[in-house]
C-alpha cells in the first residue's frame, strides 16, 4: 500500500486526495489527511464569507472525500516549528503533498501600515469566521468610517460584512461575539479605494451585484473616475466578466443604488478608484485617524503613474486587502519573490532537481491565484505526478501505524469522529442561542469539544 501525507485540508488538499483514491492504476493507495487546526476544510470554513451558503456548501463535497474508506483526516497535527518534522513525516510516509495555501497577507510598505486600527484583510475575515487563532474581541467597531484597501473579492466581502444588518448575519453561522459587535457597529461609511481602475479590479460581477441588493446601503461610485479608465471608455476588448463588471459599475454611477428609504440608518458604500496609498495617519495613542491617497492615472502601456495630487479619506478603521502570500515550510526551498515552493509538474524542487517523495498543490504551489475550482486540475497534476512516481515510492520502508507514530512525534491528533463532535457540539450552542449551527471559535472549546469523542481510544 502507498501511504501519503497531504498537509492541509482545504480544497487543493481534499482534492489531492480524491484523485489519489479515486484512480485504479496504482491500487490501494491511503492518504492522511493532516491539518494544523482541529476542523477541515480550509478556506472554505475560515474564509468563505458567512453569508455565502452555496459557496460554503462546497463542504459538503469535501466531506464526500474526507468520508472515503482509503481517506484519513487528522486535525491537530501541526507540521513544523513545534510540530512534526518533514524528517519524522518521511519516516512514516511514502510520500508528502504540501496543500497549505498562503497563510498570510501582503503588506503595503506605507508609513502607518501598523497603527492601531490598521489591521490586515484577512484578520477581520479570520474574526468574523470564527478562526480559533483570530482574538475573539478583536474588532469593536466603534469607528464612523472605515476604508477597506483593495478591490477584490475579499475586500467586497468584508466591505458587505460591515453593511449587512445583524439580523441578516442571525441565521448564518458566525460566532456570538462577532454578531454582536457587527449589531452594534457604528461604521457608516465604507470607502473600497483601488490603485487602478474598474477594468483592473479583480472581484467578481456576482460579488459586485451584491453590494447593490444591501438593505439600508446606497453605493456611490464617481463617473469622473470610471471615465479615466480606457477599458471603461471602450470595453469590447475587454474579458467578459470585466465587461460586465463595467456594466454594473456604469448602472451605478448614471443612477445611484439606494436603498435607504424606510431604514433607519443609512450606510454608505463608497467604490473609488486611481487611488493608491502612500500613508495612514494618526498616531499610537489614538490610533488612525485617515488614509492619504495618490491620485494615479492611466500610463498608456496598461500600468498607472502617480500623479502628484493627494487626497485623504477619513477612516478611524482601515482593512488592507492586497492579496495573499505563501509562507516557508519546514525543510523545504522557498521561492521569496513569488511566495511559493519551486516545483515541476507539482514535484518539489531542491537545487533544481526533483526532492522525493515531496510535492505541492494549491497556492503554496502556484501562488494565490484562481478560485476554488482552479484547485482541482492544479491538484490533479500533482497527484498524477506522484502516481507516475509510485512505484519507486513503495519500496521506502516506513512505519506500521501512522497514527501512533505521529502521537510519538508529539502530535495529538483529532481524528474525523472528533470532528464531528465538533459539529454536534456547534449545533448545540446554536440551539441554547435560538440559531442555527454556531462556531466554536477558541482552540479550548473545540478540542474540548474533540476529545469528548476520543478519549479512550
Amino acid at each position: 500500500m502507498l501511504r501519503v501525507a497531504v498537509i492541509g485540508s482545504g480544497p487543493s488538499g481534499v482534492y489531492t486526495a480524491q484523485t489519489l483514491v479515486g484512480q485504479e492504476a496504482v491500487p490501494d493507495v491511503e492518504v492522511y489527511v493532516l491539518d494544523r487546526l482541529p476542523c477541515p476544510y480550509g478556506l472554505v470554513r475560515y474564509g468563505v464569507a458567512p453569508d455565502h451558503e452555496k459557496i460554503k456548501s462546497l463542504q459538503n463535497n469535501l466531506r464526500t472525500v474526507l468520508e472515503h474508506p482509503r481517506v484519513h483526516f487528522l486535525g491537530n497535527v501541526e507540521v513544523g516549528g513545534a510540530g512534526v518534522g518533514l524528517k519524522e513525516l518521511r519516516e512514516i510516509f511514502h510520500a508528502v503533498v504540501f496543500c497549505v495555501g498562503a497563510a498570510t497577507d501582503r503588506h503595503l510598505g506605507i508609513p502607518g501600515e501598523e497603527l492601531p486600527g490598521s489591521h490586515p484583510a484577512t484578520d477581520f475575515v479570520a474574526w468574523y469566521s470564527a478562526h480559533p487563532d483570530a482574538a475573539p474581541d478583536g474588532f469593536t467597531l466603534t469607528a464612523r468610517s472605515a476604508v477597506v484597501i483593495g478591490v477584490g473579492n475579499v475586500a467586497v466581502d468584508v466591505a458587505r460584512m460591515l453593511s449587512r444588518g445583524a439580523a441578516e448575519l442571525a441565521v448564518t453561522d458566525m460566532p456570538q461575539k462577532a454578531l454582536g459587535a457587527l449589531a452594534d457597529s457604528r461604521v457608516e461609511d465604507v470607502w473600497m479605494v483601488g490603485r487602478r481602475g474598474p477594468s483592473h479590479a479583480k472581484f467578481t460581477t456576482k460579488e459586485l451585484r451584491e453590494l447593490g441588493a444591501l438593505p439600508g446601503t446606497q453605493v456611490v461610485v464617481r463617473p469622473e473616475e470610471l471615465a479615466m479608465d480606457p477599458g471603461y471608455r471602450d470595453a469590447s476588448g475587454l474579458p467578459a466578466p470585466v465587461r460586465r463588471n463595467i456594466e454594473v459599475l456604469h448602472d451605478w454611477a448614471e443612477r445611484p443604488v439606494a436603498r435607504a428609504a424606510g431604514m433607519g440608518r443609512v450606510r454608505r458604500i463608497h467604490l473609488r478608484f486611481f487611488l493608491r496609498p502612500v500613508e495612514i495617519l494618526g498616531d499610537r495613542p489614538s490610533g488612525v485617524r485617515a488614509v492619504r491617497f495618490e491620485r494615479t492615472a492611466p500610463d498608456g502601456r496598461g500600468r498607472v503613474a502617480g500623479t502628484g495630487e493627494h487626497e485623504e479619506i477619513e477612516g478611524q478603521l482601515v482593512l488592507r486587502s492586497v492579496g495573499y502570500r505563501g509562507l516557508p515550510q519546514p525543510g523545504l526551498p522557498f521561492d521569496e519573490a513569488t511566495g511559493t515552493v519551486p516545483h515541476e509538474g507539482g514535484r518539489v524542487l531542491k537545487d533544481g532537481v526533483p526532492y522525493p517523495g515531496i510535492y505541492v498543490a494549491g497556492w503554496i504551489k502556484r501562488g494565490p491565484t484562481g478560485v476554488i475550482g482552479t484547485n482541482r486540475p492544479c491538484a490533479k497534476e500533482t497527484a498524477m505526478s506522484l502516481l507516475a512516481d509510485a512505484a519507486g515510492l513503495a519500496r521506502r520502508t516506513v512505519a506500521a501505524d501512522p497514527v501512533a507514530a505521529l502521537e510519538r512525534a508529539g502530535a495529538r491528533p483529532v481524528p474525523w469522529r472528533g470532528w464531528l463532535a465538533i459539529e454536534a457540539a456547534e449545533a448545540e450552542c446554536g440551539r441554547d442561542l435560538g440559531r442555527g449551527p454556531v462556531k466554536l471559535a477558541d482552540w479550548a472549546g473545540l478540542l474540548r469539544a474533540a476529545r469528548s469523542a476520543v478519549v479512550g481510544r
